[in-house]
């Protein structure tokens, strides 16, 4: 409004400009096809390609005693089998040079044992255990039994309890059994009781068995600590090569 007036706006002022119409299909350029089916294409392909090159991390527990801890070793942690069987994971799953591919599988070791475990006691605790994915359950108490002169038929539905446990949660899950055996001391017939539960197991549920968790370690005073029950770093370096020789053929 000037001086009063009212004033019409002009051309300028009341008209805005129309941008121009897009090209329709019809009329659109021909790479602009091929562009979209480059994309459709070779992005989905990349993805799968990647996911299938992405290594799949399976999980091994070791369910055992203080044999399983490492009791009495400086480095448990580097030292016991358990972490000696990782390092012999990780050197077969490991690329041999820079233009080798990616392992497909690789496999993280979970020590799960503890000092002074029994079987009665790895029942309880074995729920606990079950809450991670679990590959394979290396299955290795009952030495703790022995030594405290507890029935093998008692220690025997035990382990069956713990064994049960990992099939009814894991259902594919591979179990191995390691044995253990007892000295003459104990008694003769109590040591071949004792012994031949392993065995029973391992027949009835179709486990690979591990027939001496302790075999050419047990009573060699230089591969055990002054305890004489359980291994030095050597000793489990020898119990490593053992149980290896029956977990490399289930990878």
């Amino acid at each position: 409004m000037l001086n009063g007036r009212k004033t019409r706006p002009t051309v300028a002022t009341r008209h805005r400009a129309i941008p121009p119409r897009p090209p329709s299909p019809s009329k659109a350029h021909p790479w602009i096809f091929l562009f979209v089916g480059f994309v459709s294409f070779v992005v989905p392909s990349f993805l799968s390609a990647a996911t299938a090159n992405a290594a799949e991390t399976k999980t091994i527990v070791f369910f055992g005693d203080s044999l399983t801890a490492g009791y009495g070793l400086d480095r448990p942690s580097t030292d016991a089998y358990p972490a000696l069987i990782q390092e012999k994971l990780d050197a077969v799953t490991a690329p041999t040079s820079s233009s080798t591919p990616a392992p497909a599988t690789t496999y993280r070791v979970v020590n799960a044992g503890l000092s002074g475990e029994t079987t009665a006691g790895g029942l309880r605790r074995v729920d606990w255990i079950l809450r991670q994915p679990i590959d394979i359950f290396v299955l290795a108490l009952g030495g703790n039994d022995g030594l405290r002169g507890i029935d093998p038929a008692l220690s025997e539905k035990n382990l069956q309890g713990i064994i049960d446990r990992v099939r009814t949660r894991y259902p594919a899950a591979k179990i191995v059994l390691a044995g253990m055996m007892m000295p003459g001391s104990m008694g003769e017939d109590y040591a071949k009781a004792f012994a031949a539960m392993y065995p029973a197991l391992a027949t009835k549920n179709h486990l690979t068995l591990v027939p001496f968790l302790l075999d050419r370690v047990g009573g060699v005073s230089n591969l055990n600590q002054g305890d004489r029950i359980h291994p030095n770093p050597a000793g489990h370096k020898i119990v490593a090569e053992t149980v290896w020789s029956f977990l490399k053929p289930l990878l």
